[in-house]
């Protein structure tokens, strides 16, 4: 098949084709045009994804968990996967802290730039202060209740409700194991057949992403230069160093802690890994949404990685929603960065809180758009920085959203291998881009 037929180049040139356009939308003045015009097909894009996602989970769980023989390997599977999550984002905000506290960042912002900023994004930090305050009156045993649903229909009709979701299809699961096979064969039956029309779906979704990736890049980008592409030039050059700071921890995250989980663990090689998430961490990038994303990481790893259904199906919904690694990361980062912008220094003790309290922020971070920001709140007013003193760094926060989903989804996957190793349900990696796209004679 040509390359540019296959599923993960036509993507990257939607990508590239929609910074190109961005960039020239700005300094043309197309921001109105591009957010009627062009910028609703990125929104499609993503509600598709959404549509399809609980769907997904629900069918293909309650598959996975009914073909066990065994809940002792349900529960063996969970402890490993909450295991290396947790691990993982552990390793993410040491490193975090590592990197900001060498480079120092924050020490170069120039006191009126430091002032501008936080006048500019005043508002706006007042409302995610406000947002944070919250969830910081919540209880420590709350995401144990938020996780037990009481309706059925209000679980499955909010994505931010994934924990639910995965807890219906969990206790549906199990319970279709303890009832007589010849009872549970027709409704097991069912969502096999419902899972494979799911899959289909994803397949037909997937056929819009270069079109929908281009839309969001181009969004994206209009949407902060505001037809003055000097501005975001002049917010990077200020910020610049602290986009480094992070953009560098997320990619020695990558290329370094997932790289050694996986030689180490798994058989698989890392050009195989790469080449087979890839879609995903574009489709990550473009949207800014772990949970969006959940269809296109789950379809990679099953199809291209060789991961089983039923290990795909209980890890990558599980990462989706407490394994935040990308934006762990960040927040150790911009919390340190915040309190040296204003000359504050904090000792061993904050930073050990920061990676305490960075680790349960991520836990409870929900997978969209600019959550990470409002658990970013709590982590400043733990250590005694200024919470309002988050408008520093939302000029350029959802550029770095793009790039820590990316880091999540990756972990999510690099995770899903190491589990389906241990568990001898890692079948061939299957790289051929047959599948990437829908034959129109078979639809």
């Amino acid at each position: 098949m040509p390359w540019y037929r296959q599923l993960h180049w036509q993507i990257v040139i939607g990508l590239i084709l929609g910074l190109i356009y961005g960039v020239l939308a700005a300094v043309w003045g197309w921001s109105g045009f591009t957010g009627r015009w062009i910028t609703p097909f990125g929104t499609i894009f993503i509600n598709l994804l959404k549509l399809i996602a609980v769907p997904l989970i629900l069918v293909s769980l309650i598959t996975g968990i009914a073909s066990l023989s065994d809940l002792r390997k349900l529960s063996r599977i969970g402890g490993k996967t909450i295991s290396l999550y947790l691990a993982t984002t552990t390793i993410a905000i040491a490193l975090g802290l590592i990197i900001v506290n060498v480079t120092r960042p924050g020490d170069r912002i120039p006191s009126d730039m430091r002032d501008q900023l936080q006048a500019t994004y005043q508002q706006d930090a007042a409302a995610r202060t406000e947002a944070a305050q919250e969830t910081r009156q919540r209880t420590v045993l709350q995401p144990l209740v938020d996780m037990v649903p009481e309706n059925f229909f209000q679980a499955a009709s909010l994505n931010r409700n994934m924990l639910q979701v995965v807890f219906l299809a969990l206790l549906f699961g199990i319970g279709l194991i303890q009832i007589p096979t010849e009872k549970a064969r027709p409704i097991l039956s069912l969502f096999e057949s419902l899972n494979l029309v799911v899959i289909r779906l994803v397949d037909l979704i997937m056929l819009m992403a270069p079109i929908g990736v281009f839309a969001l890049i181009a969004g994206t980008i209009t949407s902060i230069a505001q037809d003055d592409l000097g501005q975001v030039l002049e917010l990077l050059g200020a910020l610049g160093f602290y986009c480094l700071a992070v953009i560098a921890g997320l990619i020695l995250h990558i290329f370094v802690t997932y790289t050694l989980l996986l030689k180490t663990l798994t058989p698989m090689s890392i050009r195989t890994f790469f080449a087979g998430i890839g879609p995903a961490q574009l489709v990550a990038f473009s949207t800014s949404s772990s949970a969006a994303t959940l269809p296109v990481t789950m379809e990679r790893c099953e199809e291209k990685l060789g991961v089983s259904e039923e290990v795909s199906s209980f890890v990558l919904p599980l990462g989706a929603t407490i394994n935040m690694d990308g934006t762990a990361l960040y927040q150790s980062v911009a919390a340190v960065f915040i309190a040296q912008s204003l000359g504050m220094e904090l000792d061993l003790t904050a930073q050990l809180t920061i990676v305490l309290t960075a680790l349960l922020a991520s836990i409870g971070s929900a997978g969209v758009p600019g959550a990470g920001i409002i658990m970013l709140v709590i982590i400043l007013e733990a250590v005694g920085v200024p919470s309002a003193s988050i408008a520093l760094i939302l000029g350029v926060d959802r550029i770095l959203d793009m790039v820590r989903t990316a880091t999540n989804i990756t972990g999510d996957a690099a995770v899903a291998i190491v589990v389906a190793t241990s568990e001898n349900q890692l079948g061939t990696a299957n790289l051929s881009e047959t599948s990437d796209r829908i034959r129109i004679s078979s639809v």
